[in-house]
């Protein structure tokens, strides 16, 4: 981040501004398909780095060694480099660091994207256009929709909503905050952290082949790194929308049945919230695949539904948001004099 020579420390309030105009400008405009986004790059060299460790290695301790190098070259380049990006750009064109920092931060953040995502597959189910829906819909999830009923598509963009609530809004905002606590790194590095690994989990972190060994590390590290937002996020919403009692004992009671040790959590969440019940059965390339009944079906899921679990994660992420600028500047040093 941003300092002077002359003694006044311009850190803090700094990143608070970048914190803030970050998450304004990812609600104004999310990710423009038209922008490139950090993702994309990643993605890009996850997908190459895979080929060639698919095609080259076919032990499972050789795949495990070439996931945890994978996993620890691309978070190390991503967080160290942007740190030293950074640095030097501070020292010599500090308008543009801060311009860029405010970018590479808003695009951690997935308010926008998670909302306009909704109202993607929501826009031709209110026509009745299931052809449309399913259409779209597979843009955002990885079961197969050309034959879901209005039913499943209004539940499979429920649990995207639900899971994104955590990986995408309340993950990125948390580790953003906890760079914003380490003097000198701000919260630009620490957020492309998570996202890294974030990114690494979703495209290779699966228990089914080829993925299996080679995904294995960087799926634990998302889980752990996840594990703590995770909970904030269940407890944020469950306050919010004053049932956390319902949120608890339902999660408590149902989460476990979920592989992830944090989706489960997550859905669980917004299943007790909303009074509805999520997973059941999913098709995955033509072969079918249960997942487990989270919450009780008090009510059929319908597109308000959808409406609601996007509010909460929104007000989720402006109230941690609003308490940890509020906190930082009530525990700000007085700045130093000039002199």
């Amino acid at each position: 981040m941003i300092s002077s020579d002359t003694g006044v420390a311009f850190d803090q309030p700094l990143a608070i501004m970048v914190l803030i105009s970050a998450a304004v400008l990812d609600f104004a405009i999310g990710d423009p398909w038209w922008c490139p986004h950090p993702v994309q790059m990643m993605g890009w060299i996850v997908q190459r780095y895979t080929k060639g460790a698919l095609r080259w290695w076919n032990e499972p301790w050789q795949l495990r060694i070439a996931g945890i190098h994978l996993t620890i070259a691309l978070v190390c380049s991503v967080s160290l480099g942007s740190w030293l990006l950074f640095y030097g750009l501070d020292r010599w064109a500090w308008p543009v660091s801060l311009g860029l920092e405010v970018v590479l931060l808003a695009s951690c953040f997935a308010g926008r994207s998670l909302h306009d995502a909704a109202v993607d597959v929501l826009k031709p189910l209110e026509r009745a256009d299931l052809t449309v829906a399913r259409s779209r819909l597979r843009r955002y999830v990885g079961r197969d929709t050309d034959t879901l009923a209005e039913q499943d598509i209004l539940r499979a963009l429920l649990e995207t909503v639900a899971e994104n609530a955590t990986d995408g809004v309340m993950a990125p905002l948390f580790y953003a905050l906890v760079g914003l606590a380490i003097p000198g790194v701000g919260p630009v590095p620490v957020a492309l952290f998570y996202k890294a690994v974030s990114t690494l989990d979703s495209m290779i972190g699966y228990r089914t082949a080829p993925y299996t060994d080679l995904g294995w590390f960087s799926a634990r590290l998302d889980d752990v790194l996840t594990w703590f937002p995770c909970r904030l996020m269940v407890l944020t919403v469950g306050l919010l929308s004053g049932k956390l009692k319902s949120v608890w004992v339902i999660g408590w009671r149902d989460a476990r049945k979920d592989p992830s040790p944090n989706s489960g959590w997550s859905e669980c969440a917004y299943a007790a919230i909303l009074g509805v019940q999520l997973g059941g059965q999913n098709w995955y390339r033509g072969v079918a695949k249960l997942k487990p009944l989270l919450g009780n079906p008090l009510q059929r899921i319908t597109e308000k539904h959808i409406e609601v679990a996007i509010r909460l994660t929104r007000n989720c992420f402006l109230l941690w948001l609003g308490l940890a600028v509020a906190f930082t500047w009530l525990t700000m040093p007085t700045p130093m004099s000039w002199g």
